[in-house]
């Protein structure tokens, strides 16, 4: 495969991970939503470290643990945040 065609492949993937983050993204505003209904707390600890466990225990590489562990601790962090100032 040429240069070209691999950065083709690149911004195809990174297209879909937007897609992706973005949906992600809504819904956890459902779910902010819905505690905040309910009146359950945003943070749930054990369920941060379980979506961290479920990942690492699928990652198959060539990403190490550690980076897949930095990826979507920020992921959560993220969606956290945005539960916090538009739920």
């Amino acid at each position: 495969m040429q240069l070209d065609e691999l950065r083709l492949k690149i911004d195809t993937l990174d297209e879909q991970l937007l897609q992706l983050l973005n949906e992600r993204a809504k819904v956890a505003l459902q779910i902010g939503e819905l505690k905040k209904s309910q009146n359950l707390p945003l943070y749930h600890p054990k369920r941060e470290s379980s979506v961290l466990e479920n990942v690492l225990s699928s990652n198959q590489g060539p990403l190490s643990s550690e980076h897949i562990q930095l990826v979507f601790s920020d992921i959560i962090k993220i969606c956290k945040q945005i539960q916090l100032f538009r739920g």
